[in-house]
């Protein structure tokens, strides 16, 4: 076992300019792994298409009670982050509140700017644009204080955890949730950037939770390397997912010859394998919190490529239990909400 302090380059302060830290956090103090479940509860849409602000379907949502089931089995709460159509949506908060009602789940808030009030008349919504974050401060200040009323109406609390649409967190993005009342983000993908179509680049930043300089705690998304060079992925895999790289199809190659491969912890895209060999990396470097995310609309089958059918959904649900089993089992995990994680390590 190898342990995470905040001089690990688990943890190391580069590249972040954009996203100040005030301080990197230490681990858990009892040792264990912990899990937190973050759910990007939102509307159906056409993820290729242009953003559509009329596109605000919520059919999704009267399937969590699959998932959620599960997660009661493991004694898990889930963080549903829920944007504005799902949060005006009488129907689908009464699935959600009763969750919350009996602490089966807490609520948090995730913005996604082309749905979500006062409308900036900009049509079509661009991508660079569909990103929170890239907005004037002032508008995404509009339209956070908006989902964070909405949200307060219909689960009666206010929400203290936050996700930006795309993981579209910005520069005024922070001391904005600070002013609002949040105490976490969760929006931070690490080794990732989205910066192709004008989104942000967290290569660099820290791949544990932090204190930024607003006072936000960050708990970033699980994202690590796996393959015989995982100790440079952070150095080769830019390389070989650069655009001339990318041509050659070398982070394919890479990964089939099982030299180096980049893995998200999610259900989506991977199977039990991919997230147990993901996870069994990041145990032996050393790495104790850990995130587990989807989309709600993966339940309803047929509303993105990753749930086809109701078998594909019913094999999702599946992978999601298997990896509970495993995470609290045979890993000696405990599970926690994004909201308590955050507190706890920001005490220690």
């Amino acid at each position: 076992m190898v342990p995470v302090t905040t001089e690990s380059p688990l943890c190391s302060r580069a590249a972040e300019a954009w996203l100040p830290i005030r301080r990197l956090l230490p681990p858990p103090a009892d040792g264990r792994p912990v899990l937190v479940v973050v759910v990007d509860t939102e509307e159906e849409f056409d993820w290729s298409a242009p953003f559509d602000p009329a596109g605000t379907a919520v059919a999704n949502i009267a399937e969590q009670g699959r998932a959620q089931a599960v997660f009661d089995a493991h004694g898990v709460v889930p963080t549903y982050v829920v944007d504005y159509p799902v949060a005006t949506t009488p129907a689908s908060v009464a699935v959600l509140g009763a969750f919350q009602a009996a602490r089966r789940c807490e609520i948090g808030a995730h913005l996604h700017p082309w749905v979500n009030p006062p409308d900036d008349g900009v049509r079509p919504v661009s991508r660079s644009l569909s990103y929170p974050g890239n907005l004037p401060e002032a508008l995404e200040a509009a339209k956070l204080a908006a989902l964070t009323e909405a949200i307060a109406r219909g689960f009666g609390a206010r929400p203290v955890v936050y996700k930006a649409g795309r993981y579209g967190i910005g520069p005024a993005t922070p001391s904005l949730l600070a002013t609002l009342g949040y105490r976490v983000d969760v929006s931070v993908v690490p080794h990732t950037a989205f910066s192709a179509d004008g989104g942000p680049d967290f290569r660099g930043l820290p791949a544990c939770p932090a204190v930024l300089e607003s006072g936000v705690v960050e708990l970033p998304l699980s994202v690590h390397f796996v393959g015989a060079m995982a100790g440079f992925g952070s150095t080769l895999y830019p390389r070989l997912a650069g655009r001339a790289a990318s041509r050659l199809r070398l982070a394919g190659v890479a990964a089939r010859l099982g030299l180096l491969e980049r893995l998200r912890l999610s259900p989506e895209g991977h199977g039990l394998a991919d997230l147990l060999r993901q996870t069994r990396r990041a145990l032996a470097a050393g790495t104790r919190v850990f995130m587990l995310t989807y989309h709600s609309s993966a339940l309803l089958p047929g509303a993105t490529s990753y749930v086809r059918d109701a078998a594909e959904r019913d094999g999702f649900i599946a992978t999601i239990d298997a990896y509970l089993r495993f995470f609290l089992g045979a890993a000696g995990g405990r599970a926690s909400t994004a909201s308590q994680l955050a507190a706890e390590l920001a005490a220690s």
